[in-house]
């Protein structure tokens, strides 16, 4: 748990209210709010297709091809900033974690593939920090023995996998909140030359 949540210990994209006169506890839920299917909520999304997958035997094409004759995004896949040539490293060390301390890398090996198949389609189609993190979920619930197929599902049906970035993230946006009121930012106003208007 040490390695996930300090992987996705930071306030993210997140615009404080802090600096707004919130208290902390409103500033949290506002961050705390912006986790979704696209940023930070995708955590059990990825290890449920990762699983899937697997337990329907597809290659990495087949199911990327699956995905997209759904127009499915694959959850666990992109990144916005991060790309084959800036890799985000946290996937890299989690990723050397797991190596050396699970049993099985399957569903990481897994990813991976999938990986290998988007990047030929675009460079920012990379294994993300949700992704690693759902496929290393799986590793260690399946290769450990302890949980059973029946509970393994329920664990992921239930948003447990979520739940641990909404906690990591927490801590995160109580650092940002309590900075900026420490630091007396003023509220962020956006460039005005930069905001188009429609009339």
């Amino acid at each position: 748990l040490s390695p996930v949540c300090l992987g996705s210990l930071s306030s993210g994209p997140w615009l404080s209210l802090s600096c707004a006169g919130k208290d902390l506890m409103s500033c949290v839920a506002s961050g705390i709010l912006t986790i979704g299917p696209r940023f930070g909520g995708a955590i059990d999304d990825a290890a449920r297709g990762f699983k899937e997958a697997i337990e329907k035997k597809l290659s990495a094409p087949e199911f990327v091809e699956a995905m997209k004759a759904k127009g499915k995004r694959i959850s666990g896949i992109g990144h916005r900033i991060k790309n084959a040539d800036n890799p985000d490293h946290r996937v890299t060390l989690l990723e050397n974690f797991a190596r050396k301390s699970f049993p099985s890398t399957k569903f990481l090996d897994y990813a991976r593939e999938v990986e290998a198949y988007t990047l030929q389609k675009s460079p920012n189609l990379i294994l993300n920090v949700d992704g690693c993190i759902g496929a290393l979920f799986l590793d260690l619930l399946c290769s450990t023995g302890l949980f059973t197929a029946e509970e393994t599902n329920e664990i992921i049906d239930i948003g447990y996998l979520n739940g641990l970035f909404v906690l990591a993230r927490s801590v995160g946006l109580i650092g940002h909140a309590l900075d900026q009121k420490r630091l007396k930012q003023p509220l962020y106003r956006h460039d005005m030359d930069d905001v188009l208007y429609w009339q």
